[in-house]
């Protein structure tokens, strides 16, 4: 999703004067928050990318105030810095936000027919997700046409992020997730997820080999858009039918067929 896109999500939250006056009587805004989504609107007006000097002199304030505003929201994942790049863009959790506040139903659209062509060339079980809070949520998914399923399509359903190999995908590609997902349940990554969260980072896809399910094998890779993941396609069937270097095959076809949507 592009800055001009997310511009139209976000709330409509800048006042005439950045100095914490409210334009409206009667009404008083907490400084800090009204400087912050200042910042998100300035940055995404500049097309989802905007550097220092350009939103502290939009936003009216010194460099240091804005930097420190700035690096409050990339350490909550609202914004973030690029390798290579001094600009801020916008970061995955405001990506998501836009996403929750209606764009499900475009990401399905777009998405649909990677999901179509995999399920085509594989006979399996293949899902989109997308990562909600600390909960995994199920977009889409087209079912098997074997005799031998994995389960039942799990449209509309949420699971666990430390539970299947969607959410590793957002556990290693979203970093702040698992930041956060430990301040609400500290016991929910355990030494041996952490490690597989680091597989993954490096891997580029996740595997889960019955982890999750006893006999079910899964696949599941990140889909990004602007360079931020916002989704992941997940395939999964039993583990008699996909070895773990079928599974591998098929995560370098998937993310070719990725490439295109």
């Amino acid at each position: 999703m592009d800055g001009l896109v997310v511009r139209g999500r976000l709330a409509k939250l800048r006042t005439a004067s950045f100095t914490g006056q409210c334009a409206m009587s009667e009404v008083r805004l907490i400084q800090s928050i009204e400087r912050a989504a200042a910042i998100l609107e300035i940055i995404a007006e500049e097309g989802g990318a905007a550097r220092l000097q350009h939103i502290a002199e939009q936003a009216k304030l010194g460099k240091t105030t804005a930097h420190n505003l700035l690096k409050t929201l990339d350490e909550l994942g609202y914004v973030r810095r690029r390798a290579g790049d001094t600009r801020y863009h916008l970061g995955g959790r405001i990506l998501n936000l836009a996403r929750i506040a209606g764009d499900d139903g475009a990401l399905r659209s777009r998405l649909r027919p990677v999901l179509e062509s995999v399920a085509k060339r594989t006979g399996e079980m293949v899902t989109l997700a997308v990562p909600s809070g600390d909960e995994v949520y199920y977009l889409d998914a087209i079912d098997s046409t074997h005799a031998l399923k994995a389960g039942a399509c799990p449209i509309g359903v949420r699971l666990p992020l430390e539970g299947s190999a969607v959410g590793l995908v957002f556990l290693a590609f979203m970093p702040r997730l698992g930041k956060r997902l430990l301040a609400s349940r500290a016991d929910a990554l355990g030494p041996h997820i952490l490690s597989e969260i680091k597989t993954v980072a490096t891997r580029g896809f996740a595997l889960d080999l019955e982890n999750f399910q006893p006999g079910l094998h899964c696949v599941a890779i990140p889909w990004r858009e602007g360079g931020e993941v916002r989704a992941s396609i997940g395939l999964s069937g039993p583990s008699a039918r996909l070895s773990p270097q079928n599974l591998t095959d098929m995560a370098w076809m998937m993310m070719k067929e990725v490439e295109r949507a």
